[in-house]
Order: structure tokens, then sequence, then C-alpha cells
């Protein structure tokens, strides 16, 4: 009896052993295997990230690198002058290095390669020259070093083609147009799409610029530049929390107020700024999307007494006075934040400034405390 005790413990080990070997060996995520899927090349490291939690960075034996996205697209960077590994999983998109000639159509994408000294990698844009807010890749443009080549939804499949394009960067407004994706890949061009929006942090919005500076072999450069900014938030966590209220608001042509809700990064920017986000509470149940539109009913029963509010221009027409604010409602006219003039605007550049989102957080802060001093996005209406 003892014996067979023994045995049958043997084969649940064994059972479990097997069960986790499958496991590891099975397609998973970046950070589950010891080698590069497919093969026998073993992992060396890890990416160690401080916010984001929508991609990965993996390294391998022989400079590769596994880049994954959250919704499950890997991407192999190939060293330059090696071979694409024997027996790769077939799911997994291989990008030779250098990655050159970019058709660039996630425009909060382009402030991060700017930061790092990237837009050389760049041939193609979604966005035309007057729309860019980047000043650096609006320069490019005019100087003819990157082209216009349709917006992401309509883009020029032959200029991409005869431009070699190496790589299509999309934003996750591409989903909704499937077919120009497809089109894209049958070309033999790589789309990539980023998933910045979707990080909770907003400094993990700035960490994206890790994941595109392992794409082009300038981890030391976008590292250094991502806990630069780290390090101008960490510069006013330690403050008090001031108690003041504060929320982000526009208003559309139809007249529905359109907030961010309570789980979007703005919400966390004000908490980290040393505020208390207005719109507690405000969620869209029916979609996962962060911005909610309510009624200006609603509107006025959170924003009676909000200590200062940002009129988010990013998406609407800015307005730089009190009279132009108040031509969108009367009802706007009784908030206190109106009345004590603390209503602020932002610029447009601020949703193509993902490299510069711990400056955000500072003009916040600056607000919140009413030392306005030089601000980078925002500035007071009159």
């Amino acid at each position: 009896m003892k014996h067979l005790k023994q045995t049958t413990l043997c084969l649940l080990l064994a059972v479990c052993l097997l069960i986790l070997a499958g496991c590891a060996a099975g397609g998973g995520s970046a950070g589950q295997q010891d080698t590069l899927p497919g093969t026998d090349i073993p992992k060396t490291d890890s990416m160690a990230l401080e916010y984001a939690d929508q991609f990965a960075v993996d390294y391998y034996e022989g400079g590769y690198k596994l880049l994954t996205v959250v919704q499950g697209d890997r991407y192999l960077l190939v060293p330059e002058g090696a071979e694409v590994p024997a027996g790769l999983d077939s799911s997994i998109i291989v990008l030779q290095a250098p990655v050159e000639k970019i058709y660039m159509a996630a425009s909060s994408v382009m402030s991060l390669f700017d930061a790092m000294d990237g837009l050389d990698s760049i041939l193609f844009s979604a966005t035309q020259a007057n729309g860019w807010y980047v000043e650096n890749a609006k320069k490019a443009m005019e100087e003819g070093r990157i082209y216009f080549a349709g917006k992401y939804s309509e883009p020029d499949y032959e200029a991409l083609l005869e431009g070699e394009c190496g790589l299509a960067i999309e934003n996750t407004m591409l989903l909704h147009s499937p077919k120009v994706k497809e089109m894209i890949e049958q070309l033999g061009i790589p789309v990539l799409i980023e998933y910045s929006s979707y990080e909770s942090h907003p400094l993990g919005r700035t960490e994206w610029i890790r994941f595109f500076g392992a794409l082009l072999d300038k981890e030391e450069t976008a590292k250094a530049y991502f806990d630069s900014q780290v390090e101008r938030v960490a510069a006013i966590q330690s403050n008090e929390n001031t108690g003041k209220k504060l929320g982000f608001f526009y208003i559309s042509p139809s007249g529905r107020v359109v907030v961010y809700s309570d789980s979007c990064y703005v919400a966390k920017m004000v908490e980290l700024a040393g505020g208390e986000y207005l719109f507690q509470g405000v969620t869209d149940e029916d979609s996962s999307r962060t911005s909610v539109n309510i009624t200006m009913e609603d509107f006025y029963s959170y924003a009676v007494d909000a200590d200062y509010l940002i009129y988010n221009a990013t998406i609407d027409d800015p307005v730089y006075t009190v009279d132009q604010l108040l031509q969108k409602s009367d009802l706007l006219a009784e908030l206190k934040a109106v009345q004590d003039g603390h209503v602020w605007c932002t610029g447009k550049y601020m949703y193509q400034a993902s490299d510069i989102i711990g400056d955000l957080i500072l003009d916040i802060h600056r607000v919140l405390t009413d030392d306005p001093g030089e601000m980078s996005f925002i500035y007071q209406l009159q």
C-alpha cells in the first residue's frame, strides 16, 4: 500500500510538471517563456517597466528583441545582418533592423520619436505639415524629409509601396478600418498598432518611448528621457494635497458636455498634481471609452462649486476669454470657477505631446497652487 501511494504521488507530480512545461512552451505572453517562441534561443533579459502595462520588451541571445503589445501582437526585431531564427512562431511579425521608412499614422507617437532623435526613421506621415504641433515634424515635412501619404483611414498605398515603407505605426483608430490594415499588410508592410492611450497612468503613456526606443535601438536615450519626466513629477508628489477640485471638459456642437471618466489618465494627472478630480463616479457603462457625454444640467451639478476648470481645446476650438466660453452656455456664468476667474484652456498641442506629460502635470499643479509661472500647455481665460 505504501508503494502504491508513492507511485500515485510520483504520477501526480509528473502530471503537474507536464502542465507547467506546457504553459511555458505555449504561446503565452511576454515574460512567461525562457526561449524565443518556436526556437531554442534563450532569453537574456526583460525590460522593467515603471508605469506602462500595455507593452513588454524581451531580449534574447544574439541581439534579438521581442516587442509585445497588450492585445497579443508580437514583433521580432532581427539585428542587422542576422537571419530570422528557424522555427520561429509563425504568429510573430518579423522586423529587420534598422527599422526605417516608417509611415507614422499615430499622431501621439511622433513626439516620442522626436524626443529620442528618431525622426530620421520616419518617411511618411498621416498628418499634413500644418496639422503637426511637433515643430521638428512640421519642419521635416516642410523640408521634404517626411512626406504626407494620406490619412490613416485612406493611405496612399502607391506612395507607401514605391517608397518601400518598412512599417506602419497606427493607433487603435485603425481597428475601425480593418480593410485598411489588411490592404497595407497585403503590400508586405508590417502594421504595428500602439496602445499608449490605454495606459491608466499618465506616465505610462510617456513610457511608450521605451517601447519605440527598443524598436530603434535607442533604449538608453529613451530611458534617460523618460526618467527626466518622472523626476519632474516626483518633485511635486511630496507636496500635500490641496483639496481643490478640478475638471477637464469641452462642449460639443450639439450642446452636450464631454468630460473624462474617473478611470482616465486625466483624473490621475489631477491627483498627481495635488488636486481632487471633479468628475468622480462618471463612467460610460456601455463602453470602455474614457470620454463621457453628459447633459449641461448634469455638468452643472458637478461643476457648480468646482475650484478650477480647464477647457479641452485639443478637440474643440480654443477659447481665450470668459465671454467666448459663456457663448457656449449662459449656465456657465453661475459656476464658482467662472466667477472667481479660475478657468483655463489647453492648447492644441496637448494631444500630440506624449513626450512631456510630466510638464502637463506641473501645469495643473501650478493652477491648483495659484502659481502659474511659465505654462507649457494651458493658459488662463481673460
